[in-house]
């Protein structure tokens, strides 16, 4: 209980401001209609009441993002193009195959990085400078360029989502894998170890925990990206396009249910990693 306490008073806490803030964001529309048809505005519980029940409030009320993510998810179909797990796999299946890229391209540059100094030099000031552009300008770029040779649909969302990936890899590798200090390179220099064999047996092995920390920071990014990158074409699949419909036609429940969907599934996915971690490392013998 004392680990779950502090969690529960923190949620706590936030829902309370949230149920506040709801009452206070959509009392306007309530007064404003009441002025209309020449009527005393609501008040009290009734007041409360009538904040926490629009059809589309400025700011939904918790019970209402529940309810919105509950009948989306569970209550229909998953084939369904009103369903949150239909959109939810369309947008995941993009941030995997960037997850996969962006990791894939974040491990060779880092261990281009370690061992050239040229890369070193070069390339490492330039991974830093790629993520200073904002991904909503460079995202519209990469869609007409890749439109422009063919290459529509997941291809493009996957390409956004690896360029917001690889760079905590990067940084978490390139890090990780100049962790060994200089006693035990050494040691393996007095044991004529190649390059390859100290790379192998020590640097990727001190780098394993420095990787999945940067792979937890690169799933939610790639999400964010995948997310991003439906956002220029008008998609009409995933959870991008479930936020543009929402926008479109003022459906705010809408917005939030695919806003809180998109983080259980980061949430989801970063769990994943996180027991793939312990289950690495317990049986490097680097955790109990």
């Amino acid at each position: 209980m004392r680990h779950v306490l502090p969690v529960l008073t923190v949620v706590l806490a936030i829902v309370v401001i949230w149920y506040g803030a709801a009452v206070g964001l959509n009392r306007a529309w309530i007064v404003d209609q009441a002025a209309r048809a020449g009527v005393e505005p609501s008040r009290g519980l009734a007041l409360v009441s009538e904040t926490w029940s629009q059809e589309r409030p400025v700011l939904p009320a918790p019970h209402q993002v529940v309810a919105e993510l509950v009948k989306s998810t569970f209550g229909m179909a998953p084939t369904s193009k009103r369903s949150l797990v239909y959109h939810g796999w369309i947008t995941l299946s993009a941030t995997l195959l960037g997850f996969a890229m962006g990791t894939g391209l974040g491990i060779l540059l880092a261990v281009g990085i370690i061992h050239n100094r040229a890369m070193d030099m070069s390339v490492m000031p330039w991974a830093i400078a790629s993520q200073t552009i904002p991904i909503l300008a460079i995202a519209p770029m990469i869609i007409v360029v890749l439109n422009s040779v063919g290459l529509q649909g997941l291809v493009p969302k996957a390409i956004i989502s690896a360029y917001l990936s690889f760079f905590p890899v990067v940084v978490g590798m390139v890090k990780g894998l100049r962790s060994p200090d200089q006693m035990q390179l050494d040691l393996l220099k007095t044991y004529n170890a190649s390059r390859s064999e100290t790379f192998w047996k020590l640097r990727l092995t001190a780098s394993m925990p420095y990787l999945f920390t940067s792979l937890k920071v690169g799933m939610a990014a790639s999400l964010v990206g995948a997310i991003v990158g439906e956002l220029p074409t008008g998609a009409v699949a995933g959870l991008g396009a479930r936020l543009l419909s929402g926008s479109y036609y003022g459906q705010t429940v809408q917005i939030w249910a695919a806003l809180f969907a998109a983080a259980i599934v980061a949430a989801g996915m970063v769990m994943l990693i996180g027991v793939m971690e312990r289950r690495t490392l317990k049986k490097m013998g680097m955790a109990r």
